[in-house]
């Protein structure tokens, strides 16, 4: 651990008091259905007080008293479903059993519901002591966050019950959200007095923070609790029995990839605290105290991920025999001297300098030696019968906008990519008109995603291409009404498509588009660095640099209703079937990426990369995450959706909704492998720029499009 864990003074304090309060509520040496969940002893040698004292080493007496009290319950809940639900397998009781604790956590209002077990009673009067006095945004946030800790463990019981161990993507997913780390940082939030301001609590750079901090939490979890989860309670949710079945590791290997991960979202929680938050409290005008609060919570986190280092080297809870040996640092009354502490954090500097180096150590454009991909799913593609027309009308719409000028593309680089194709897979079933619009989206889009690199890339123009993108909502107004003059190609179509979109698919296509160019942005910081990024983190932001939500919205006839939309199973769908499209395009594009334009984000490098392996070995594992997430998908829609069917009308709904996913993947698939965008003689061609008059203008004036054409093209490397 690269921070040194530091001692609560009060600890004495908060274990008097925790064993009381679970002693008051039946929690100790009180049979449950004739199960007695905890001793006395057991929870003395869990010693869940030294947990809290460790990760919140700057709280008060009585908040840690409160914040040990929710850690006794969150332990107790998932030893008491064990023992009465996991064991059993009686998923339908713990459904009731899980339904029946929503009662005790209102975001608003009083409980009026009588607690009947340990589990309902320490709830309720936690929930008591704690929300009142937390802002409305912050008592939601919690709510949602415990609620998830608590449903999710359905999740677990049924993969157990099914014998079926999850892909590392689900499972780093849904770990979160049963591992109840986002639940402890809104608690770091709570104990250091100190609330995320709502408007930045749901961006990129505090979502990131949270998730490293959690996927870091759980999965040093997953290290010490393997012997006891694995061997002795037959569990299937633990990231080194995944990394081993999936992998082909053995255990030892397993673990040692599991810890190389940590490693990686430690280093990713680092460089979006120091080179992330600070630009996001300056664009959004944060002020000092808020600012004060948003470092208060980041340390906190810092705190909370040592001290839970340290208290699992310490619990009899976990595998932790001889680890303590020779290694120094706090006694359990306590606090480490400067020298260990700092010998400690050299010690981790020292020993993940080779890794974090690694991220950094990318060269250019190297030759690729991997042979061109070619994937088969399990859903054949249908095609629109409209596709020849829409590929003669797409010419001429990508001319007038004018992409067609050499700057990026020329008519031989639009024809090769045959976009037109890519809308026919799509959106089969689309009249005429509507697979012209997808056509021409799908266009810009791949457009757009060549523009931002080509022009802003190359230079490192990190200001332009923030400015560029301010400018785009401006042409994507919800409610209509005049658009600014268009200065660019790029602006030029999108204010052409804007009024061709159906005004009611007009707020998710804006939003779409807005997740998907911010997204760029930080692909080009990521590029102005040199920086590969950590796996997880390029997985779950190639969603959205991929435009996986905007050309989903392009395709979707099935209008799943927002309460059903939010729902676990239909999030399982479109997050599988997102991977499946952009990790099939990362496979598909590996060479035009990485030897052709010298990119860093691709799935089979960040692979590479990670388990510092062949690149060959890279895409048999990007192959295999790609056919896990395609199973994992119907997995989902035939075992989970079911249970959202209220009515005919909603069972059409939704199995509308998996069709369209299963031709969008499949549409997908089938562009790729039919697309010249990716074959031999369209790698090493770039277009001529195409030269146009140049008026006179004063210095500084805007310049002609010719002459910004030959200007980007003298920075391409030779044969670009």
């Amino acid at each position: 651990m690269p921070h040194p864990a530091r001692l609560n003074p009060h600890l004495d304090r908060a274990r008097e008091h925790s064993k009381a309060w679970a002693r008051e509520l039946d929690m100790i040496d009180v049979p449950q259905h004739g199960t007695v969940i905890w001793t006395e002893h057991d929870l003395d040698a869990h010693d869940y007080a030294l947990l809290c004292a460790y990760t919140h080493p700057d709280a008060g007496a009585e908040e840690l008293d409160l914040i040990t009290d929710w850690y006794v319950w969150v332990f107790y809940f998932d030893d008491h479903f064990l023992e009465l639900y996991k064991r059993t397998g009686d998923i339908d009781s713990a459904r009731g059993y899980l339904d029946r604790l929503e009662l005790f956590m209102p975001a608003e209002g009083e409980i009026t519901a009588t607690p009947e077990n340990p589990v309902e009673r320490g709830l309720a009067d936690l929930w008591g002591r704690t929300v009142p006095h937390r802002s409305a945004g912050w008592r939601r946030r919690f709510a949602e966050s415990t609620k998830a800790l608590l449903d999710e463990s359905l999740w677990e019981l049924a993969n157990i019950n099914e014998g079926r161990l999850a892909n590392p993507i689900e499972y780093v997913a849904m770990r979160r959200k049963v591992g109840g780390a986002p639940w402890s940082a809104n608690l770091v939030e709570h104990s250091v007095h100190a609330e995320v301001p709502a408007g930045i609590a749901a961006s990129r750079p505090m979502e990131v923070l949270r998730d490293c901090f959690a996927d870091s939490v759980h999965l040093r979890n997953d290290l010490f609790s393997y012997q006891r989860e694995v061997q002795d309670e037959g569990e299937l949710s633990n990231g080194v029995l995944v990394f081993e079945e999936f992998l082909g590791l053995s255990t030892q290997q397993a673990a040692d990839a599991v810890n190389d991960l940590i490693t990686s979202r430690l280093h990713q929680f680092e460089h979006t605290a120091l080179t992330e938050v600070p630009a996001l409290l300056d664009d959004h005008c944060v002020d000092p105290a808020a600012r004060a609060a948003t470092f208060a919570y980041v340390k906190g986190l810092q705190d909370w991920q040592a001290g839970g280092h340290e208290w699992h080297l310490r619990s009899s809870r976990y595998m932790n025999e001889g680890a303590l040996a020779g290694r120094g640092g706090p006694d359990l009354g306590g606090t480490e001297s400067l020298g260990t502490s700092a010998a400690r954090i050299f010690s981790s500097a020292l020993s993940t300098a080779p890794q974090r180096l690694r991220a950094y150590s990318s060269t250019p454009f190297s030759a690729v030696d991997v042979p061109r991909a070619s994937l088969e799913l399990p859903w054949p593609p249908r095609l629109s019968p409209h596709l020849s027309e829409a590929r003669a009308r797409n010419v001429d719409w990508a001319r007038q906008q004018g992409f067609l000028d050499g700057v990026v593309w020329d008519e031989r680089k639009l024809r090769a990519a045959d976009l037109p194709l890519y809308a026919a897979g799509i959106h089969p079933d689309a009249t005429a008109g509507d697979l012209d619009l997808t056509s021409d989206w799908l266009t810009w889009r791949t457009y757009a995603d060549d523009y931002f690199p080509l022009v802003f890339g190359a230079t490192r123009d990190l200001a332009g291409a923030k400015a560029a993108n301010f400018r785009l909502p401006a042409f994507m107004p919800v409610a209509g009404g005049p658009l600014p003059t268009p200065s660019t190609p790029l602006e030029a179509g999108l204010a052409d498509l804007w009024p061709r979109t159906a005004p009611g698919r007009r707020p998710a296509v804006r939003q779409a588009v807005e997740t998907m160019t911010s997204s760029w942005l930080w692909e080009l910081a990521n590029q102005a660095q040199n920086r590969i990024p950590d796996p997880i983190d390029y997985v779950e932001m190639r969603r959205r640099t991929f435009g996986a939500d905007l050309t989903m919205s392009l395709s979707r006839g099935h209008a799943v209703p927002p309460e059903l939309h939010r729902t676990r199973p239909v999030q399982t769908l479109e997050h599988a079937a997102a991977d499946v499209a952009a990790l099939a395009n990362d496979l598909y594009s590996y060479r035009k990426e990485i030897q052709y334009e010298g990119e860093l984000h691709n799935a089979v490098l960040v692979v590479r990369n990670f388990l510092d392996c062949t690149e060959e070995r890279a895409a048999e594992v990007v192959t295999d995450l790609i056919h896990a997430r395609s199973a994992e998908f119907d997995h989902t829609a035939a075992t989970e959706l079911p249970a959202l069917y209220r009515d005919e009308a909603t069972e059409a709904t939704l199995l509308g909704f998996v069709r369209e996913l299963r031709d969008w993947m499949a549409g997908t698939v089938h562009w790729h492998e039919n697309s010249g965008r990716y074959t031999e003689p369209e790698l090493g061609y770039h277009p001529a720029p195409v030269p146009v008059p140049v008026r006179d203008t004063v210095f500084g004036g805007p310049t002609g499009l010719g002459t910004s054409s030959l200007r980007i093209s003298a920075l391409l490397p030779t044969g670009h």
